[in-house]
């Protein structure tokens, strides 16, 4: 019997869950699919500034487990960027942060987002 996946902690969603080439001739017809708590790991560490043991602690995993998130968001955006991907946020195993718990959280969030559901952008193609 496999082990369960251990959902990380997230303190917030992002405000938008697509992004790509503005001009519709340059978009390749290829989507990059990003999970929250890669797109989380992204925030933490390169918006944050937070160490990858700092971005281990809030998110409640191994610090070896940020650094392979890290790695995978970090890859995945390059290719986004360098191919003109679409981009888009979504799915992963994640848990956001509970009432209770928002004290450990960035307490930093720009527009209130700690917690909040975004409308879901799917119809950019």
């Amino acid at each position: 019997m496999p082990r369960p996946r251990k959902g990380k902690k997230v303190c917030c969603l992002p405000d938008s869950n697509v992004y790509g080439p503005l001009n519709p001739k340059q978009v390749n017809s290829k989507i990059i699919f990003m999970s929250v708590e890669e797109y989380e790991a992204i925030r933490l560490i390169d918006l944050e500034k937070f160490t990858q043991e700092e971005c281990s602690e809030r998110m409640q995993v191994a610090r070896t487990t940020i650094q392979r998130i890290y790695s995978n968001a970090r890859a995945k955006v390059a290719e986004s960027l360098v191919n003109s991907c679409v981009l888009k946020i979504e799915g992963g195993d994640y848990q956001l942060y509970s009432e209770l718990e928002k004290p450990l959280g960035c307490g930093r969030c720009r527009r209130s987002r700690c917690g909040r559901r975004r409308k879901d952008t799917t119809n950019f193609k």
